[in-house]
């Protein structure tokens, strides 16, 4: 059974045979391990996947995460300083809340890349001018949440034209480090309802949805699974473990992002209890847990391959 098999077996709490492991390793990881990293992934190519065996980043990398600048289709000025990193938003082509009235989402079909709804209005706007407008409450807010969300709408109405799978995967970053910017009532006030209007055709055509979030999203977790959200991909440093038994175990599928934080800074041993925690404190029989691992070039080789281990360990936990 493959891991896309596992993963939905744990969506419907249908008992997977193993604990679905996704690993995603940054273009900047390999540009700094090189051929160590190459290495390493043949040696757990069962777990990782063959196709990182060739990896290379320079040929394969994704234009976002090459150093340098590029607008895209909504005006907004990405910069990469780092090679292999995925780029920023530091212009922003709505600086002043009359410009929203004029502005024009583009014409062409561009999806629903990460970012999407959230993200779409800081990028827009720029985080300073955005918070301001959710603290303010100006008719622009709305205007400009409208004006995004019938964009995706257009943009969904097209993707389940053309997509046969049964879920559907999208990302938004809700969650700052240790809270949502906003808060919790005002996220219910003005996200809440773009993301249930977004999900709702998916969920009607009996597809199940996969998000991703980074950040303190414990608190509205419930709200996302109530917008039909089958499955969360959520960071488990910004929520906490408690956080996330406490709301997620048994209640809420879960992706679990593994910690980040940590991977640079610790020892090989401190990245098997780790694994090792998550595991015993969220793992039900049942299913409702899936583990996700990112590397980045701040990781260290060894701690890599201690990652590896420990998610192929532990995956057949029981």
């Amino acid at each position: 059974m493959n891991n896309h098999e596992l993963t939905l077996k744990a969506i419907r709490w249908e008992s997977p045979e193993q604990i679905p492991v996704s690993i995603w390793m940054l273009p900047a990881a390999f540009i700094r391990h090189g051929k160590k990293l190459n290495e390493l992934t043949v040696k757990y190519k069962d777990l990782v996947g063959s196709h990182w065996e060739t990896y290379d980043p320079h040929a394969n990398m994704p234009n976002s995460y090459r150093k340098g600048s590029f607008t895209d289709a909504w005006g907004c000025v990405w910069e990469n300083y780092d090679e292999g990193m995925e780029s920023i938003v530091t212009g922003h082509p709505i600086p002043t809340r009359e410009d929203i009235l004029t502005y024009e989402v583009p014409k062409g079909d561009h999806g629903t890349p990460h970012g999407f709804m959230y993200l779409r209005l800081l990028d827009l706007r720029g985080f300073e001018e955005g918070m301001i407008d959710f603290f303010e409450e100006p008719p622009e807010l709305q205007i400009l949440i409208d004006k995004v969300l019938n964009y995706n709408m257009r943009q969904i109405e097209l993707m389940m034209k053309n997509n046969n799978s049964e879920m559907i995967g999208f990302g938004d970053d809700l969650g700052m480090q240790n809270m949502l910017a906003m808060g919790p009532e005002k996220w219910r006030k003005y996200m809440k309802p773009c993301y249930q209007k977004m999900y709702k055709p998916i969920k009607d055509a009996g597809k199940l949805v996969y998000m991703h979030t980074d950040g303190c999203i414990h608190e509205i977790m419930k709200d996302l699974q109530e917008c039909g959200v089958d499955m969360i991909n959520p960071q488990f440093r910004a929520n906490g473990l408690d956080n996330l038994v406490r709301v997620c175990k048994g209640k809420i599928p879960i992706n679990l992002d593994l910690d980040r934080q940590l991977f640079p800074f610790g020892t090989p041993d401190d990245m098997k209890r780790h694994v090792e925690e998550c595991v015993k404190a969220l793992y039900l029989p049942e299913g409702g847990l899936a583990l996700n691992l990112e590397i980045g070039p701040d990781n260290p080789l060894e701690n890599i391959e201690a990652l590896f281990e420990a998610v192929n360990e532990y995956k057949d936990y029981r």
